[in-house]
């Protein structure tokens, strides 16, 4: 291989090796940005949760970094294969990441009217589930730096963990507003912080299914696993806002 060649392959690689810093960039902050959501909730921190929306454009500004990089290098470099099957991937879990840092800006902006209103109960479960999610999040970008496909198919798995205490927290929810109706404008902001959460949840399993490809170049054959059966009754207790959750 000539010295130009080398120098062409090397560059090809650090491109490739770009796309992922990136990717890691993106997935450390849409990780903090769910743990401070959480944090401001549990705080009834205002100003936290402004700080989140605020800063939910360096998310969507790297994802547009990853878009730009990612389209250079497949006019220029003509990738095949597996350095194909990485570019595409990175597009697919930038997409993902990006949702990710959105719901939880959509977290946030449920604090801000939260945090007018009376305290909960129910409050103290909101930590467990963003605990839960925030790892399966480290998780999942651990096998994507790591070709991991097995920690890939654990967080995949893990999905239903998460719609499992989603439904236990949509019924707790219910059983507070049917106990005082005082609760049910906070109650009902509270279910679509754990739902927002619970679509974390779903944008990290479909980063584990990306990966999967990544890795062995195929889709997983099987149909996602779910244990969510409070979905179906959010769509008509929609509060009023501006406010995206879906």
């Amino acid at each position: 291989m000539s010295g130009t060649e080398m120098h062409t392959v090397r560059s090809f690689e650090d491109e490739l090796n770009q796309l992922s810093d990136i990717i890691l960039r993106m997935g450390g902050m849409a990780e903090a940005q769910l743990t401070a959501a959480v944090q401001a909730l549990v705080r009834r921190d205002s100003p936290a949760a402004t700080d989140i929306i605020v800063a939910d454009h360096r998310i969507d500004a790297l994802e547009q970094d990853i878009h730009a990089l990612a389209v250079r290098i497949l006019a220029l470099r003509q990738p095949m294969a597996d350095d194909l099957r990485a570019i595409v991937s990175a597009l697919k879990i930038s997409a993902d990441l990006e949702r990710i840092g959105d719901y939880a800006a959509n977290v946030a902006k449920r604090v801000l009217v939260i945090n007018q209103l009376p305290p909960v109960p129910a409050l103290a479960s909101i930590p467990l589930m963003g605990r839960l999610v925030q790892e399966i999040i480290k998780e999942v970008l651990d096998a994507y730096v790591e070709r991991d496909v097995e920690k890939a198919l654990g967080v995949w798995h893990r999905d239903q963990e998460v719609d499992e205490l989603h439904t236990s927290m949509f019924r707790e929810l219910v059983s507070l507003m049917m106990e005082d109706p005082r609760n049910i404008t906070a109650c009902t902001h509270l279910m679509f912080v754990a739902k927002n959460i619970e679509r974390i949840g779903d944008h990290a399993t479909n980063i584990a299914e990306t990966v999967h490809f990544l890795t062995v170049g195929r889709v997983l054959p099987m149909s996602r696993p779910k244990g969510d059966q409070a979905g179906e009754f959010m769509a008509p207790v929609q509060p009023s806002g501006s406010f995206r959750d879906t």
